[in-house]
């Protein structure tokens, strides 16, 4: 099906092409004549805002034959009608459609060519022998005798045995090799419509920085929430607890209690001031593990030897990152490999990590049951989110049975 769909886009698409240059091309020309009208600022425009639309089905029907997905570009915007022109006019995204409808057939003939030669002359080729019963030329020798030809190159005929055999094999051949002669031949109209009909790389830029800077801030919210609720809830308890035992002891003292006494408020007093300093250091190390103020192989190395299953850990630190980008890796190596022990049924893991030539490159494999995905409530989305802030790049390998290989890669710098 997928070998279909393919075909069929490489037919649709030069006939699409064709229909879209003139009009686009037209519009332009006859636009330009009448520029020195009113009107030729708006047959332009209207022409432009239609390479917009040619554009649109351009992608809709990549989509659907090619699985080809285009992000849209987007459009500038401005009330009233004179402000629509000026924004269409001054859209880059309109300008790089009309680009596209122009120079759209030339890329689109080479898939079409291919098509018609691997699939068409391909089933010709290999249904020759039933063929030439019908589809042949009479012609007449000058000694009056007549002959059938049906198929002919440079003299030869192919009619006969064993020369048809030939042609029937050059045809399944052709038929063989068309996917993928087809797939070589989608490549320049593909790269075409990814860079004309696409967004524009500084509009991804900008949308990302957008995305991510609100993902940070709400990514900083969370985390000063949960700051608050752990004090409130965990040590800001233990300390009240505190000053009302050391409250007790002296109200036992200035009464004089026996000492038993004394000395069992004075353990739970300990007992409260010593869980306080735990989840104190708990909190910090939620925020910034003490242990990566000696680098980020020192860290994992404790965090690999907490783990509950056998995890080898690989460094090649040649250079350090900045503490911004060692605590990112640190929290990543911490989801993954919790993700590990929760999700993968491992048996054990292996974590790699090197920085190098600008790249902070951190790897954790395991041999479990695999199926993890990105978005599939694995935590995997989060990591994301969070890399993403500073340009970092997450990749999820993980075949059903496994194993399931997850690499973040990030900035030294």
């Amino acid at each position: 099906m997928r070998r279909l769909r393919t075909a069929g886009y490489a037919v649709l698409a030069l006939p699409l092409a064709l229909v879209n240059m003139p009009l686009v091309l037209g519009g332009l020309l006859v636009g330009g004549v009448l520029s020195v009208t009113a009107a030729g600022p708006w047959l332009i425009a209207l022409t432009v805002r239609g390479a917009l639309a040619a554009g649109g089905l351009q992608r809709a029907l990549a989509r659907a034959l090619l699985g080809l997905d285009i992000e849209p570009p987007v459009r500038r915007e401005e009330p009233g009608a004179f402000g629509w022109r000026r924004a269409v006019l001054g859209d880059r995204a309109g300008w790089r459609a009309v680009g596209c409808a122009s120079a759209a057939p030339l890329t689109a003939l080479l898939p079409f060519a291919a098509a018609v030669v691997a699939y068409v002359y391909g089933a010709l080729f290999v249904l020759h022998p039933l063929l030439k019963r019908w589809n042949y030329t009479t012609v007449r020798e000058p000694d009056g005798s007549v002959r059938h030809v049906t198929l002919e190159f440079w003299g030869v005929q192919m009619d006969s045995w064993p020369r048809w055999p030939v042609v029937v094999a050059a045809g399944a051949l052709l038929l063989y090799i068309a996917p993928w002669l087809l797939r070589h031949a989608l490549v320049p109209h593909r790269l075409l419509l990814s860079t004309l009909l696409g967004r524009d790389p500084a509009e991804r830029r900008i949308r990302t920085l957008e995305e991510t800077r609100a993902l940070a801030v709400e990514d900083a919210a969370a985390t000063l929430r949960r700051i608050e609720r752990d004090l409130h809830d965990g040590t800001q308890v233990r300390l009240v607890g505190l000053g009302m035992h050391l409250t007790m002891i002296g109200e036992l003292i200035a009464a004089d209690a026996d000492r038993e006494r004394v000395l069992a408020v004075v353990e739970t007093a300990r007992t409260n001031a010593t869980q306080a300093v735990a989840d104190l250091r708990h909190l910090v190390r939620g925020i910034h593990p003490p242990v990566l103020d000696q680098g980020l192989d020192t860290a994992l190395e404790t965090l690999t030897a907490d783990v509950p299953l056998p995890v080898s850990l690989t460094a090649d630190m040649r250079e350090r990152p900045s503490p911004a980008l060692e605590s990112i890796a640190y929290f990543c190596a911490a989801e993954l490999l919790a993700n590990v022990v929760k999700h993968a049924h491992a048996t054990r893991a292996t974590v790699d990590v090197s920085c190098g030539n600008g790249e902070l490159r951190l790897s954790v494999r395991d041999n479990g049951r695999g199926g993890a995905a990105i978005g599939a409530g694995s935590g995997l989305t989060g990591l994301l989110a969070r890399i993403r802030t500073v340009d970092g790049v997450l990749t999820c390998d993980s075949p059903a049975g496994g194993p399931t290989v997850v690499t973040v890669l990030l900035p030294c710098r």
